[in-house]
This record gives structure tokens, sequence and C-alpha cells, in this order.
């Protein structure tokens, strides 16, 4: 057994700026296992017809979190990457307009503003109301019926999961903050109020996918990292791990930041732990390439309708120069065989899913898993959907912690 101060599952965002926190205050007694050949996890680009495609989906950098851009340009240095202000939008019905729906019904005729607003008047969030525990009757409270049904609940459904209150509300803070007031301004004035969903700025490389930050990062730790190791069992007691070619790692730490899923065999932990553990879900996403021009200047576009099978568009050739094509995403259960010739990707792990009962379960998990010197970290780690520049603060942060 090779035994280091830290083990780190996962070579992706998360567990390499943790390992980056690590070398900047010193320490260097760690391994990194990554089950893939290349580094980047969920943000690994690959190189489609000429020009880069992120298969994970669409990631960028997001500018709200100085630290991170900072420690991400020491890799990728800042001449090297472009600013971008948002543009996103939904296609809806016949029309194009504005993400958020909320903010941008002002780009409809005049009889369906007047719908919308009076639908939102009457929604439980204006009318203070308290707030429901389902998902589906949040989403009604949040927004009114017809938002809800036109727009927010068909397009989840596509996303997440056909049975939606199965998810909690717990998480839906991500979703961008529009009053019935800021809606009615926005129709008055002809122009969006309200708080900009995440990525309102953001970077990504002008020569590169999202996943060349990452390959860098890798770079210069290259001598800490294993490839095509899959850690496929832990045991809490002895802080070990092992991989499906039979070697054991242990360590006074593991930092851990793979689905929990993908320990088959787990040792020192409770009954009911373990069962809780196996009760956490995830949805699988597939991306694929479309050798195609769109005709519009949005970087990406949501797409609600129930017929088409995926959920969004990503036009690479507006935020990737020289670039062709765009790529979609899907989910695993809405996808088809399609075109052979067409670039596709099925990421198994790709968002995990907000249940009711995740939050009492990663609670019970990840506490047991600190007294017992394993550390659960990041998108799959936590079990909650981060985005990368989320993951990267957290990260650091943990690092500093643990030193």
């Amino acid at each position: 057994m090779e035994y280091t101060k830290y083990v780190i599952l996962g070579a992706g965002p998360a567990g390499l700026a943790f390992a980056q926190g690590l070398k900047d205050q010193g320490q260097d007694s760690f391994v990194i296992l990554e089950k893939e050949k290349t580094a980047g996890g969920l943000c690994r680009s690959a190189c489609v017809d000429g020009s880069p495609f992120d298969i994970g989906g669409g990631h960028f950098l997001d500018v709200r979190r100085p630290g991170v851009v900072r420690l991400l340009f020491r890799f990728l240095p800042q001449e090297e990457w472009q600013l971008y202000e948002r543009d996103s939008r939904i296609r809806f019905r016949d029309m194009t307009i504005g993400h958020p729906f909320e903010a941008n019904i002002w780009q409809m005729d005049m009889e369906s503003q007047i719908s919308y607003l009076i639908s939102i008047a009457a929604a439980g969030c204006s009318r203070g109301l308290p707030a429901p525990e389902r998902f589906v009757d949040w989403i009604r409270w949040k927004l009114g019926e017809r938002i809800a049904e036109d727009y927010m609940l068909p397009y989840n459904r596509k996303m997440f999961a056909d049975e939606l209150d199965e998810l909690g509300t717990y998480w839906l803070d991500k979703l961008p903050d529009v009053s019935f007031e800021e809606t009615l301004r926005s129709c008055l004035c002809r122009r969006p109020y309200g708080t900009q969903p995440g990525h309102a700025s953001f970077y990504y490389p002008k020569k590169y996918g999202y996943g060349e930050v990452w390959l860098r990062m890798a770079g210069a730790m290259k001598e800490h990292i294993l490839y095509e190791k899959q850690v496929c069992g832990i045991d809490f007691d002895s802080r070990q791990v092992w991989t499906m070619s039979g070697e054991s790692y242990g360590a006074e730490k593991i930092i851990t930041t793979v689905p929990w899923a993908e320990f088959g065999q787990i040792k020192g932990m409770p009954e009911e732990l373990e069962s809780n553990l196996r009760r956490l879900k995830h949805s699988s996403v597939e991306t694929r390439y479309v050798a195609q021009e769109l005709d519009t200047q949005a970087h990406w576009i949501y797409e609600p309708a129930p017929e088409i099978p995926w959920h969004r568009i990503l036009v690479r050739h507006n935020f990737c120069p020289g670039s062709r094509g765009y790529w979609v995403e899907t989910r695993k259960e809405r996808t088809s065989g399609g075109d052979g010739d067409s670039f596709r990707y099925m990421n198994e792990y790709a968002y995990p899913l907000n249940t009711v009962d995740k939050p009492e379960i990663m609670e019970g998990l990840l506490h047991f898993g600190r007294s017992r010197g394993v550390y659960g970290l990041g998108r799959w780690g936590e079990h909650s959907h981060y985005n990368s520049d989320v993951v990267v603060e957290l990260a650091m942060k943990l690092a500093k912690e643990l030193l």
C-alpha cells in the first residue's frame, strides 16, 4: 500500500484546486487518483471539427470570485482569455426572448405581457403567502401559474427529472430573483430588471476549450497525479482506498471529489449511512456536436419545448472565436441514436439531483466522513450543483483549513 499525507480522489477542478492549495502552502505529500486519461473532470475539452468542444457541457469562468480568477490566471494568463457579457436566451414558441423569462416578457406582444403580469401578481409570493415545500408548488408560488406551466416546469422536467416533486426547494436560491414590481417595471421601460443570473460576465479561453486551464494546472503537478486509477472502495477506519486494478492507497486524510456512488465497497461506515448514500440521485447528460451555424448572437439558448429532446444549446462560435457549429445538451433518458457521424459524449454524472432528502443524507455523510478524516469536496463530494468557480473557492478554503 502506498501512503501519503493526502489522497485526493479526482483530478477535476475541485481536486486540482485543493492540491494546488497544498502546494502553495509547502505541502507536497499528496497523490491524486484520476480514473480518466486526462485531467479536468466535467470541465474537460476535446477538439471536434477543428475547434474546442467541452464534453461536460457549457462551463465558463465567472468573474464574481476574484481569488479564483487570480488562481486560474496563474496557469492560463489573462491575455489568453476573452471577457464576455452574458447573452443567454430562451426559445419560446415562435420567438426567442432573453433569459430569465420573467425579466424579459416585455419582448412579447402586449396581450401576452398583460396575461403574464396578471398571473405573476396572483402568485403566492406576490401576495405574501408562505413558500410551499414541494418543488412544483414552489415554482407556481414564486412565478405564477402561467410561467410555471409554459416554461419553468417543462424545462426542469427536461433537464432534471420527469417527477419534479422528488426535488426539494432548498436550492432554488440559484434562480434569478425577479419580483412582480421589477417585472412590471421591465414591461414599462422595455428592459430587464432584477438580479442577474450567474455568469453575467464570464471569461472563456480565446484559443482553447475550458479544459485547457485544468490541463495546465495538472501539468504543474504531474508527478502527483496517477491516471486511469478508478477508485472502487474505501475504508473509513484505516483511511484507505483501493482501485479497480487492485492498488491500495492510504493517507492521514482523504479528499473525495468523486461521486459517492463510485464506491462499490465501503468499510467502516454504519449501515444506515451507507443505505442513505445509495439513495442519492443524479442525472446523466449527453453533449452532441452539430455542424451548423446559428443566426444568433447568444452564447447559449434554453429550449423548454417538450417535443425537442435537448434542453440547452451552446453556440460555440459566439464565445470561441474561429470555431464552427454548436452543441446540444440532452438528458440521457431523452436521447436517441441520431446522426452516427456526430460527435457525442455521455456524462454519466452530470448534475446531482437536489432531492427532498438530500440535505439530511449529506449532512450525516459529511459529518461522519470528517470524523474519520475523509472530506467530501465539490459538486460530487458534496453532491451539490456547484459551478466550477464555486468548487475552486471551496477547495482553496479547505486546503487552508486542513493546513
